[in-house]
């Protein structure tokens, strides 16, 4: 039996990159997963590509800013499959600038996305889980639920242009460890998964040749100067950036039973490199 058979699964921004990725390797594992994106056609391709490998999955478009989502997003799981058992919040995107240089509305996008998004989610989840605590509790079952938030090393150590970023990264940080204290007695293990370099669309591309996102409309540039994405990687001990499913190993063993008594713990995935 696969390790994760039977449970249900909620990954934000699971679309493309990273979160498809994650969404993929929990259900290759058994579990039954609602994917999300903010647009509908890659929120369906991953369902698709869940589907045509044998597995379950859902879609749950839209905006994780949006003020309704989360229940919208647990409601779907809980509708649709009669449980929920892991959350992970990983949907995000950068919007960088020097401090001087930094609006408002970038600081408070990143926030939102990084860290409202999550809060809000996990207390959308909050009235299930802990009716369904009692329930087993009452009956004898020991079923662990967990929690995988996503963080980065600029939460850890900061990062030049990125104080919105590293600031709300932070802050996924320390909501980890609060709610792992919390959500104990409820038999949740949350824990956090902070990244390096690793190879996305948003490092792959050079902002100098006019590679952006959208963004609910607004357009954001991306992208790293190539030669600065090679000295990066020069300071990784395994010698380069990771890849997307790398990224979506290290979420993953914090969704198995292995992971039973590991609690409020942020690790990093990043190849040896620490800031």
């Amino acid at each position: 039996m696969s390790k994760l058979e039977g449970k249900v699964a909620l990954v934000s921004g699971s679309g493309r990159g990273i979160g498809r990725c994650i969404a993929l390797k929990l259900a290759a594992e058994g579990a039954r997963v609602v994917v999300n994106d903010m647009d509908e056609a890659p929120a369906s391709e991953t369902v698709a590509a869940i589907r045509a490998a044998g597995g379950e999955a859902v879609a749950c478009v839209g905006s994780v800013t949006a003020t309704d989502f989360a229940e919208r997003f647990v409601g779907t799981a809980i509708g649709q499959y009669k449980g929920l058992d892991i959350i992970v919040n990983n949907a995000g995107y950068t919007w960088d600038n020097v401090i001087q240089k930094m609006t408002d509305e970038q600081w408070y996008a990143m926030l939102d996305v990084h860290l409202t998004a999550p809060f809000r989610i996990l207390r959308a989840a909050a009235g299930f889980i802990r009716q369904a605590s009692r329930k087993e509790a009452e009956a004898g079952s020991d079923v662990y639920r967990k929690v995988v938030n996503i963080s980065s090393l600029a939460g850890i150590g900061g990062n030049a242009g990125q104080a919105n970023y590293a600031a709300a990264k932070a802050g996924v940080i320390g909501l980890t460890a609060a709610l792992a204290k919390e959500w104990g007695r409820y038999k949740v293990n949350v824990n956090c998964v902070a990244f390096g370099l690793i190879r996305t669309r948003l490092t792959q591309a050079t902002a100098a040749q006019g590679a952006a996102i959208d963004v609910a409309g607004r357009r954001i540039e991306v992208g790293v100067n190539p030669d600065l994405l090679q000295a990066v990687e020069r300071m990784v001990p395994l010698g380069r950036g990771g890849t997307p499913e790398e990224a979506a190993g290290a979420v993953y063993l914090f969704c198995t039973p292995e992971s039973d008594y590991i609690s409020g713990q942020t690790i990093v995935c990043g190849g040896g490199f620490m800031m």
